[in-house]
């Protein structure tokens, strides 16, 4: 398997160096900029603060985890069409770097992680942190400010609209942090224990006061095994926690063994409900936006853990 993604790599790179040098094309139909985002979140997070001015893609829909997903041609191809390219950085699309880094000669090629300081991400090994940062409202909050200032510089006659939206859509974003940290507060604290298939909710557990255990770890490319789940099914034992959540871009089948390991020593777990992690709800939903989502993550662990 990795011969055969490093050979696509090589492929995509080569097909990148063609392109790069082919005519240039107007990209800004109808006075817009084109911009490809790698997931959801970030294609959501510039939709608000471009408004009209911008054409948006997202590369990952619902359902798509961003640490398996490999780029396809067409993927490189839309790529190459865009005027700019926004990614999260951190690892989060692993297998995308070399093509962002060949992009990143040709066109603005920006990671909204790139201006949080180091000391507000989770360092999970030396030089290797979280990417998870969505799950903190104010760290999302300093990745549309890198947004916004990223779209001011490549298309300066719209200053005045990004900065108004901006400013709009964090007034958004104080409110969800505040909705979030207030419905939190209503699980008891000896209940407030998050455990999912991966460990996605780091940021959300710390910033809003919740254990967070995840069977996988951080990146689902590692593989769980047998251990991991005897682990987690006597973690649920000896702490006595009734509900574990599933996530909509993560396969079920470890929760499931895990409740039935537990149920095996008489210890019932029920499923809570399904958390969006890594992907968004479907394009034109409430849960296809970045708030729509996090309230719908929030409102199910806390009607669940009640």
């Amino acid at each position: 398997m990795k011969f055969i993604w490093k050979s696509l790599v090589s492929v995509v790179l080569v097909f990148l160096l063609l392109v790069g040098c082919s005519t240039e094309k107007d990209n800004q139909t109808e006075g817009k900029i084109v911009v490809v985002a790698t997931t959801g979140m970030i294609g959501d997070l510039v939709e608000n603060i471009g408004g009209e001015h911008v054409e948006v893609t997202s590369l990952m829909g619902p359902g798509v985890d961003p640490h398996l997903y490999k780029a396809t041609q067409g993927d490189v191809k839309t790529l190459d069409e865009a005027d700019m390219i926004l990614y999260n950085g951190l690892h989060l699309e692993g297998k995308m770097e070399e093509i962002f880094e060949q992009m990143g000669k040709q066109k603005p090629t920006i990671a909204v992680t790139q201006d949080i300081a180091k000391e507000n991400l989770h360092e999970v090994k030396v030089g290797e942190y979280d990417p998870h940062i969505w799950f903190d409202v104010t760290l999302w909050m300093q990745a549309a400010h890198t947004v916004n200032k990223a779209l001011i510089k490549e298309n300066p006659e719209h200053q005045e609209s990004y900065q108004k939206n901006y400013e709009a859509y964090i007034k958004k974003l104080e409110e969800l942090h505040k909705y979030v940290q207030s419905e939190i507060n209503t699980i008891p604290e000896s209940q407030r224990v998050l455990v999912t298939a991966h460990d996605a909710f780091g940021y959300f557990g710390a910033a809003y006061g919740l254990e967070v255990k995840g069977l996988q770890g951080m990146n689902t490319v590692s593989e769980y095994g047998s251990k991991d789940v005897i682990d987690l099914r006597n973690y649920l034992i000896k702490n006595e926690i009734k509900a574990i959540f599933i996530e909509t871009s993560v396969s079920k089948k470890a929760i499931e063994a895990v409740i039935q390991g537990a149920k095996k020593q008489g210890h019932t777990v029920k499923i809570g409900g399904e958390l969006f992690s890594d992907a968004m709800g479907e394009k034109g939903t409430e849960k296809g936006t970045y708030l729509g989502m996090v309230r719908h993550n929030t409102d199910t662990i806390v009607n669940a853990l009640k």
